[in-house]
Formats: structure tokens, sequence, C-alpha cells
């Protein structure tokens, strides 16, 4: 058995493999509500061997969405929704993840797919984003409204009323989605936080959200559901938030029960990233060996031998893929046969025919 394809278990889930789905905006739902496109899109993940399949960002309120086509989880139509997907998931032996999220100053954004750039105007089906101070993502919506401590409440609640309804709809796995400069990393980061209260200023008040929110969802939850929070390690400005406070709350997770950090990297400003493959493996590997948590790698990992040799050699206890994972969603299978690992079970039994 490899590494790669060994089980790992997270409180009382044990998921098949190490190789899972990282969250990708799909920008394809209308009022929230995951449809047939997501069904197929991440049900051949897990038809394809993947050990959890995560869900795109989901947003546990409608002004959290990213666009107006982001998938939510605010209400009962979406939590029958994802029930359905969640079936077909777990009916293919892989484990379901869900992300929440909260777009914060990058809400009300138009897709990718809208052939327009920017903020989508009220006029248009957008809304007034909110965030930690009144500084706008530069492109994006100039007019986001600084969060009260009314507001702040309402984030939290809004967390942990939808992680009660992904679990309702049947997910293993939930994903507090605090990186790629979305509000929860909004309020992380000095470069979009310039509060003066108790959310802003030193360290241990830039990151009171998020343990806030960790706090609420774990409060809300039962004791053996994981709970992953999804990071970036570094804003890759001088100035921003860095790998070290990234280490440093990455040990303060795991004391609120956090089972797992996602280590991914920028988002939150413009920065010149020194993009290639595994760049963001030596991130995850610091929050693993520094603050004691298991994490995930994200990041231009493509090859079976590379995803191997990250868990082999302790650099992080699994990897997430995305855009290769688009290019072959049957990638663990395929892993699975260049690694020399016997895996019948893993093929769907109306594919076990292509196995030999």
């Amino acid at each position: 058995m490899t590494a790669l394809f060994s089980p790992i278990t997270l409180r009382d889930v044990t998921i098949r493999n190490r190789a899972w789905v990282a969250p990708m905006c799909q920008y394809s739902a209308v009022d929230g509500l995951p449809d047939e496109w997501h069904l197929v899109h991440l049900g051949s993940f897990a038809r394809g061997g993947a050990g959890l399949v995560f869900t795109e960002a989901t947003a546990v309120s409608p002004e959290g969405r990213i666009s107006p086509e982001d998938t939510g989880l605010w209400n009962d139509e979406q939590q029958a929704a994802w029930a359905r997907i969640v079936d077909f998931v777990h009916a293919q032996g892989a484990t379901a993840g869900i992300q929440l999220a909260h777009a914060g100053r990058k809400a009300s954004t138009y897709s990718g797919f809208s052939g327009q750039r920017g903020g989508v105007p009220d006029a248009d089906g957008g809304w007034r984003p909110v965030g930690p101070s009144p500084d706008p993502f530069p492109g994006l919506r100039e007019d986001p409204e600084p969060l009260d401590a009314a507001g702040i409440a309402r984030v939290v609640t809004a967390f942990g009323d939808a992680a009660e309804r992904a679990l309702a709809a049947g997910f293993d796995v939930l994903e507090v989605h605090a990186a790629h400069g979305y509000l929860l990393h909004e309020f992380l980061s000095p470069l979009s936080n310039h509060r003066e209260d108790e959310y802003g200023g030193a360290f241990d008040n830039r990151v009171r959200l998020v343990l806030e929110v960790v706090r609420e969802i774990r409060g809300r939850v039962d004791s053996g559901v994981p709970v992953v929070v999804r990071l970036s390690a570094t804003d890759w400005v001088e100035g921003g938030w860095s790998d070290d406070e990234t280490v440093r709350l990455a040990g303060l997770l795991r004391e609120e029960g956090v089972d797992l950090v996602d280590t991914s990297s920028g988002g939150n400003v413009g920065a010149d990233i020194p993009v290639g493959p595994g760049y963001q493996v030596p991130f995850a590997r610091r929050v693993r060996t520094e603050a004691g948590i298991p994490s995930g790698a994200v990041g231009l990992i493509t090859e079976p031998k590379q995803a191997e040799e990250i868990i082999a050699e302790g650099s992080a206890d699994v990897v997430l893929l995305g855009r290769e994972l688009l290019r072959d969603p049957h990638w663990p299978l395929r892993a699975a046969y260049e690694l020399g690992v016997e895996l019948p079970d893993l093929w769907p039994v109306q594919y076990r025919r292509a196995a030999r």
C-alpha cells in the first residue's frame, strides 16, 4: 500500500485515500441551488476514486455569495438539493465534504462566464458587500459595508446554521473557508483589516472571528464530525498575513477542535506569486510539523509520484487536486495504476473491465 492510498481517519470519519477534491467554484447555480451540473461534476470525482469530495465555496447567506450564481446553504430547498448529491457521492464509496464560505468584500462579483468584469450593481441583481473595513477589493464593488458587532454576530450564526444544515443533508466533513481574500481572510490580514476594535490590530484580534466561527460550528455539531479550515498561508506581500502567523493560528485552531488545515495562499491583494509545481507544499509542511495539526497540500499537484512523495515524506497528510481533476476526473484510478497499487474496489463495478 502506498501512502497516497492509505486511509486516513479524522474523528469518526475514515476516508478511503488521501487524494481529495479541492473546492472549485462552478458559478452555475440559480438562487443558491445546486442542480444536475453539480451532481455530475461532483459525482464524477467520487466515481473516479477520490477519497473526499469537497463542494465549491458554498455561501452561508445570500450576501455571502461571490457571484449571484454561487451555491448556498441557507434554506430547506438548498439542503434537499445537496442531499441528493451527497447520496450519490456516498454510493461511490467517497466521503462528502462541504466548504462553507462568506465572500466578504469580494461578494456581488460577475462570474467568469458572464462576459463582464467587476462588481455586479444592484440593478443587475447585485448587493452591497460587507467586510472588516470600508476598503474595496480593487476592481470590485466600491462600497463594502464595515461589519458592526451585530453584523459579525450574524455571520457567526450563519456559519453555525449552515453547518447544521450540512449535516442534515448528509455531509461527513465541514470545511471553513478562511482563505483567498474572502471574509475570514479579510479579517486575518492587516492589508484588509483596518479596524480599531477587538477585531482589528493585533494578531489575537484579527484571528478572533475565525476562532468564533470554528467555536460556533464545533458547538453545533456532533463531536465525531471533522472540521477542516482552509487558510491562505501568506498574502505574498510584505506587511500582509504571513506563514509565521498561519502556523500560530493553526495551533489555535487545533486547540479549538479543528482536525486539519487545508493550506493554500494568496487571493487577498494583488501579488507576485512564484507559481510552480507544488509551490504551496512548504506551507503545509510547516503547519503539520510546527503547529502539530494534520495538513493538506494544494496547488499544481499533478503527477501521482509527486502526490505520493508529498505524503510519504511527511509534507502533508492529504493532497487536494483541482484543475488536474477537471482534466481527468479519474486521476485517482490512474494514480493507483501508475503507483502499482491494486485496488479493485476503487473502480465502479461498471468500469472494472478497464482496470486491467
